[in-house]
């Protein structure tokens, strides 16, 4: 009698990982692209701040609060935005001399956007947000 392990039990055995295996990794990339979605909704939260700034050193004006920052306009939201789009959304900013809109598709959904503006407004729209507009529908 011989002590050890069949070729079919063996094989069953592997099967059975492949499959516990591969409902991990595919639980993972649920995972993966949720935190992308936290990501892209953390740097648009973030942008309502910095455009606050801005408006109180651009003498009470919201425009060019899109714009990358210079020397000669401190501030800006691009990182912000940039940092939507690195997260893999495509990100939207629109400023006026009276209001701003920031809004982002999420990664792991596209068809939703998630929409922050100068009212401190923050939504998650089931639409695409227009690029022009300057507050959150």
């Amino acid at each position: 009698m011989r002590k050890g392990f069949t070729l079919i039990e063996l094989l069953v055995v592997i099967a059975i990982i492949g499959i516990l295996s591969s409902v991990v990794l595919a639980s993972l990339n649920t995972a993966r692209n949720k935190g992308a979605d936290a990501a892209i909704k953390e740097n648009i939260n973030n942008a309502r701040a910095q455009a606050e700034i801005f408006y109180d050193a651009s003498s009470n004006s919201y425009s060019g609060v899109c714009a990358a920052p210079t020397s000669a306009t401190p501030g800006g939201i691009a990182t912000m935005k940039a940092g939507a789009i690195s997260a893999g959304g495509t990100a939207y900013c629109t400023d006026s001399t009276t209001a701003w809109a920031m809004s982002s598709s999420l990664k792991s959904d596209t068809t939703h956007w998630y929409c922050v503006d100068n009212t401190g407004r923050s939504v998650l729209e089931s639409a695409s947000v227009a690029s022009t507009a300057t507050i959150c529908p």
